[in-house]
């Protein structure tokens, strides 16, 4: 059996990768059906070329290319892939997100570990430095269960003194991908943050809803770094490894032996506000604290809550913009890049190599050009 160019099926199959298709079809956010109507044929037809049982046509892949809006090379085989499955990844609201969004987001996380596998080909990066974690695997150890032992001793091995002010640099320094992939407002609801293990490098991806607030996107990204170094044995949504991911946070952001002698006597929220600020963590971060700790009672503890929301409607306490932190903002792959680029590399050249659109290559490297575009009318 031969296609329209006289190539043998089996030799088309040979350069065809079934998974680069499925990627495709879940970062579009696409059922196999509809791939199918807007390919003229059947649902299973389209099954099978996922599963590798066939392969399609190249004036179908044309129409796939269109379709998916990738370029028609993207579909073809000889490079390097690495696939993940959605039990490989925390996902703080699991049973929130709808199957197909998080199909998307680890179709992203897969792009964004083929980038970086690219560029490490070409720029050193720096070594992966996370306690137990060792080629895609991580090893609690002793600290299995101990979620705020963890986070001390993740303090001492990354020599980290009082107030963290760069959280996600430092993580970066150390050798963690952190990306900040711009979904929908209504994706990101979905969708919070996540990360996985399950990769030569682990990733934490962060979301544009939490960089509205530069105290919830550290919280997350510390909160992500938890599981990391945790949760090997990832149980997506699971409510004890949340809470465990919780209690590390706090712990990394505000060790108890230095936070606690900090925290006023009696609450007093614009006093919460400043230490807040110093420490870099929300009010709300620090009541949950000293109710922790027991400096407050249960019921100052309500009622903290209470004014602290009055006090929000009446324009008191603000959410800041994480863009008025760079040191929050993910920057090595970018970076990364930059190196690249005075050895001769270009945009259009790592877009090619990946067999990705250039927009698409800008996110993932955190490039996107908010600036609205200037069109011009002939009458």
């Amino acid at each position: 059996m031969t296609d329209r160019r006289g190539l043998p099926d089996a030799a088309l199959r040979g350069t065809f990768n079934p998974d680069r298709l499925r990627q495709a079809r879940y970062l579009a956010e696409k059922t196999k059906r509809e791939l199918a109507q807007g390919t003229g044929v059947s649902p299973a037809a389209v099954g099978q070329w996922e599963a590798g049982i066939a392969a399609p046509r190249p004036d179908y892949m044309q129409r796939l290319a269109d379709l998916l809006d990738v370029p028609v090379d993207f579909f073809l085989a000889g490079r390097r892939y690495v696939r993940l499955d959605v039990g490989d990844a925390h996902f703080r609201s699991l049973r929130s997100t709808p199957a197909a969004l998080r199909a998307k987001a680890i179709a992203c996380t897969e792009q964004v570990w083929e980038l970086t596998h690219y560029l490490e080909q070409r720029v050193q990066l720096p070594l992966v430095d996370l306690p137990g974690f060792s080629g895609g695997e991580v090893h609690p150890g002793d600290y299995a269960g101990d979620p705020s032992g963890a986070a001390r001793a993740l303090r001492r091995h990354w020599q980290l003194d009082g107030p963290i002010p760069h959280l996600v640099n430092v993580m970066e320094r150390h050798g963690l991908i952190v990306t900040y992939l711009p979904f929908s407002q209504a994706e990101t609801k979905k969708i919070d943050a996540f990360s996985t293990s399950h990769l030569p490098r682990p990733i934490v991806v962060l979301t544009p809803d939490r960089s509205m607030d530069v105290y919830r996107h550290r919280f997350t990204a510390a909160h992500e770094l938890g599981h990391l170094l945790l949760h090997n044995n990832i149980a997506p949504g699971d409510p004890l490894q949340e809470k465990e991911a919780d209690r590390f946070a706090a712990e990394l952001l505000t060790p108890s032996r230095l936070i606690v002698p900090e925290l006023p006597k009696r609450l007093d929220l614009h006093q919460l506000e400043r230490l807040g600020r110093s420490w870099g963590v929300s009010v709300e971060s620090l009541i949950y604290r000293s109710h922790e700790v027991g400096t407050i009672s249960e019921p100052t503890y309500r009622r903290a809550f209470q004014r602290l929301n009055q006090l929000r409607n009446l324009g008191l306490f603000p959410a800041e913009s994480v863009n008025a932190y760079p040191g929050e903002i993910p920057s090595l792959l970018s970076k990364a890049f930059d190196v690249a680029a005075r050895e001769g590399l270009t945009l259009t050249d790592l877009a090619a190599a990946l067999k990705i659109r250039k927009t698409r290559l800008q996110t993932l490297l955190g490039r996107n050009d908010d600036r609205p575009q200037l069109r011009l009318v002939v009458d």
